[in-house]
């Protein structure tokens, strides 16, 4: 099975995962720690982005297949967050960790990390 999402359109879904992770905390009311989290993964994601080897970025400085693996490292700390963090009784804030991590793995196993091709179009 040929995998839906080349490197190209993850570039453009990391951008808007960034903005929707920046917003969540201001429409959805999160606690300060929770702010404080999606504001640092927001800015983390967008720079990471912005550096990686596809036509999304500024400067393709890290490997895409690199990129793919600090995305499932976060993948995997987002649900432990609202505990450690100390917001696991704020519903939505919570749910957002959980749902981000999800998205996470379901893009990672959807998308095709070894399209050269479609990295270097630009």
């Amino acid at each position: 099975m040929q995998k839906p999402i080349s490197p190209a359109m993850h570039g453009a879904l990391d951008y808007a995962t960034s903005a929707a992770v920046a917003v969540a905390p201001h429409v959805l009311d999160f606690p300060t720690p929770a702010t404080r989290l999606f504001s640092s993964l927001a800015g983390s994601y967008t720079a990471l982005s912005s550096v990686t080897d596809y036509p999304a970025s500024l400067a393709r400085v890290v490997p895409f297949r690199a990129h793919g693996a600090a995305e499932i490292a976060i993948g995997l700390a987002l649900p432990f967050l609202p505990r450690a963090l100390g917001f696991e009784r704020h519903r939505a804030a919570r749910n957002a960790c959980y749902t981000l991590a999800a998205v996470t793995f379901v893009v990672a196993a959807l998308t095709r990390w070894d399209d050269r091709r479609e990295r270097q179009l630009d």
